[in-house]
């Protein structure tokens, strides 16, 4: 692998990771670009337009399944799915939304790696829009400055917040820690489920997907093996 270069690893045989370049991954999956492929008028609308609208639609869509909307239970129903759309799931199409990351001064002179593991968060997958959740593991080793702890999940959150597919979502985050932090010494790794590979298709609902990402120093092998060990996920 080229100094620089970016490493993908995803799922092989349920045991190893199967390590790509992104110039060989082309077009072996549907993961469009590295940015959520958004309208230029995507922010035209306020959110109360937009939930409006949305409210509108999805009444549209349970009166077509053949609900009644008259019940007690479904009447809210399209109300309650805009609000949860534009305000909560997909709250992370907003720039508006973006956590305000500050930056402090590495004082102490901490120069080791530093890792923050198990960060929970639920995305959607934007193929059939159902649930996808799991752990992110992100890492960076400082350049001279620290951000708090708290936005590093706030960051992972962020990105989760919007129809995703796996393989975006790592690079959205690792590219923004990059871009925050002034380094390329970041790693990220998330482990999720799909549930539109569990509730429906295949309706497996016991494999994972891996994704990770390796910049800069976490391409030394070295690195790298601290890195897994501390997830335990090294051999």
């Amino acid at each position: 692998m080229k100094p620089n270069e970016t490493s993908w690893s995803i799922p092989h045989d349920n045991q190893d990771l199967l390590e790509l370049t992104i110039d060989e991954w082309g077009d072996n999956h549907g993961l469009s670009a590295y940015n959520t492929p958004l309208r230029s008028d995507a922010f035209e609308l306020s959110d109360a337009e937009k939930v409006a609208k949305i409210e509108h639609h999805f009444r549209e869509i349970m009166e077509t399944l053949g609900l009644d909307l008259t019940d007690d239970s479904l009447k809210g129903t399209p109300l309650r799915v805009a609000k949860m759309y534009v305000k909560e799931i997909f709250s992370g199409l907003n720039p508006a939304n973006k956590p305000k990351a500050t930056l402090f001064e590495n004082k102490y002179k901490y120069n080791e790696m530093l890792v923050e593991k198990d960060i929970s968060f639920y995305s959607n997958c934007e193929h059939h829009f159902v649930p996808i959740f799991g752990k992110a593991h992100v890492a960076y080793i400082s350049s001279g400055k620290v951000i708090g702890l708290s936005k590093l999940n706030r960051i992972v959150q962020y990105f989760a917040k919007r129809p995703q597919v796996q393989e975006r979502l790592t690079m959205q985050i690792a590219k923004e820690l990059e871009d925050i932090l002034e380094t390329p010494d970041v790693a990220v790794v998330i482990d999720a489920k799909h549930l539109c590979v569990a509730s429906r298709g295949v309706q497996d609902d016991t494999s994972t997907t891996v994704t990770v990402y390796y910049g800069g120093k976490f391409q030394e092998a070295d690195t790298k093996n601290e890195f897994l060990k501390y997830l335990e996920l090294s051999k």
